[in-house]
């Protein structure tokens, strides 16, 4: 499967998706903590309408933090862009070559994935991400990357019960393989998710 098109189809849909939101659940909370509907889309956009210089800035203005930075442009656009701006930004940007800073164009497939489902799993949407996409996802998962976000799998066995994939040693941890994935990612989900006796540690307060 070509990643690219995997990228501009997945941006598209996401972009469909947050246009479809009644303006009510744009202020709803997501599965990223402090961040509602709109910091999640402003985030997502973020590579796409500032230019590397303006980054270079804002970065700078963060001493360096890139989390710091991240957060306050996240809030200060969310504040500033309409829904409409916000869910045109994904849109239009849909074949955008923004990468994160590591991980290439694998890490940039799962940005818009991982932060799409942070959205379509805390507002309990249905929306289930092509296998393609996500078996590209799942084949990347190592401990390197789990540790990266911050991942605590210590003893556990991530084990899909939707498609044929597993990860990891220990006790299982069944679920869907996206709500897996995001497991991977160092989120934490809506009770009723996952099952198996270390359900509770990856299971939101």
């Amino acid at each position: 499967m070509d990643i690219k098109t995997a990228i501009a189809a997945e941006r598209r849909e996401l972009a469909q998706l947050l246009q479809d939101l009644p303006p009510a659940r744009w202020d709803e909370p997501t599965l990223c903590a402090g961040w509602r509907v709109r910091e999640v889309a402003a985030h997502m956009s973020l590579g796409f309408r500032y230019p590397l210089p303006r980054m270079v800035l804002e970065l700078v203005k963060a001493y360096g933090d890139v989390n710091r930075m991240a957060d306050r442009r996240a809030r200060e656009d969310a504040a500033r862009l309409s829904t409409a701006e916000l869910a045109g930004a994904i849109r239009d940007n849909a074949h955008h070559p923004w990468k994160p800073p590591v991980g290439g164009i694998t890490a940039a497939l799962g940005h818009d994935v991982i932060h799409g489902l942070d959205i379509t799993v805390a507002l309990g949407i249905d929306r289930r991400v092509r296998e393609d996409r996500l078996r590209l996802l799942l084949e990347a998962v190592t401990p390197r990357t789990a540790k990266f976000f911050g991942a605590d799998l210590d003893g556990v066995q991530l084990r899909a019960d939707d498609l044929e994939w597993s990860f990891g040693t220990g006790v299982p941890l069944t679920g869907a393989a996206q709500d897996l994935l995001l497991v991977a990612y160092g989120r934490k989900l809506p009770p009723g998710h996952l099952h198996g006796q270390a359900s509770d540690r990856y299971v939101t307060a």
